[in-house]
């Protein structure tokens, strides 16, 4: 009989969160996991209720104006509806949206246009990042020249998908519906700095690349950035997928840990199985 692998065990390492719409359950993931769970969310999301870009995107889509448009996450997609049902009829969106062709960044946005009852043309598949997603309408063999193409954004522009499709011959239009800001009370971030900073941190889980941005931004107002990196260079650092992968490399920050799958579970999980034999080894380097 063989011998089965461990159970994933934190074995008691303190385990930094910036995640913050589900940092409760993720906190508690953390704990089931034998992990000492610091919450310090990094980023709160701000609807823009009003946008105009949303309103006049609405209006247009039930002209008939776009011949796709491209949903980035579930909680932008429902933004999105909320401001069309403040100021138009939601009945008229979303049957113009199905008479369109509707791209689907991954499972998130694809769920909420199953509610809808919207079919997606293209659905982009792990790890569900704009490569994936200009791949999939790549593979369509549907030439996007000429097309009229909205993107829902989600905070910030992804400039690199925009690019794509331009170079693509779409004709893009971005259509925000929501931003990222610090949080209200950065107290709980400032103090996240200082415990790395300290060398009290033994594992950071990053779920989104704007974390790693805010938390440089508030380093950098506490003059601590350089710390910070050393702090987080000792420390087992875990991203959910490449697009936070790439924003903590630009920090010239090395990833530990990449999920295998771009879920909250798994990036726990394998967190919990691998952070305690990581930081062995980085210890005993002399990192």
């Amino acid at each position: 009989m063989g011998v089965s692998a461990p159970a994933p065990n934190f074995q008691g390492l303190t385990v930094l969160l910036l995640e913050s719409r589900r940092s409760r359950e993720m906190a508690a993931l953390v704990s089931t996991y034998g992990g000492r769970p610091v919450v310090a969310p990094a980023l709160r999301e701000i609807p823009l209720e009003s946008s105009p870009e949303a309103l006049a995107f609405a209006d247009a889509l039930v002209r008939g104006e776009f011949d796709c448009v491209i949903l980035l996450t579930g909680v932008g997609t429902r933004a999105l509806l909320d401001v069309v049902e403040r100021a138009r009829s939601r009945e008229a969106f979303v049957t113009a949206l199905a008479k369109t062709k509707v791209v689907a960044r991954g499972p998130k946005p694809l769920a909420v246009l199953r509610e809808l009852k919207v079919p997606a043309w293209v659905v982009a598949p792990e790890p569900n990042t704009w490569r994936e997603l200009l791949a999939a309408l790549d593979a369509t063999g549907t030439p996007l020249n000429g097309l009229r193409v909205a993107v829902q954004e989600y905070g910030v522009s992804n400039l690199a998908l925009l690019q794509g499709l331009e170079a693509r011959g779409g004709r893009v239009t971005r259509v925000p519906v929501y931003r990222w800001a610090l949080p209200e009370d950065v107290a709980p971030l400032r103090s996240a700095v200082s415990s790395v900073a300290a060398g009290e941190i033994d594992v950071v889980i990053v779920t989104t690349a704007t974390q790693a941005v805010h938390l440089f931004q508030v380093a950098e107002t506490m003059g601590q950035a350089h710390e910070l990196r050393g702090g987080l260079r000792r420390a087992v650092v875990a991203s959910i997928g490449p697009t936070t992968t790439e924003a903590l490399q630009h920090q010239d920050l090395a990833v530990d840990l990449e999920a295998s799958h771009p879920k909250m579970g798994f990036l726990v999980r394998e967190a919990a199985a691998r952070s305690d034999e990581l930081l062995r080894a980085k210890r005993e380097s002399g990192v």
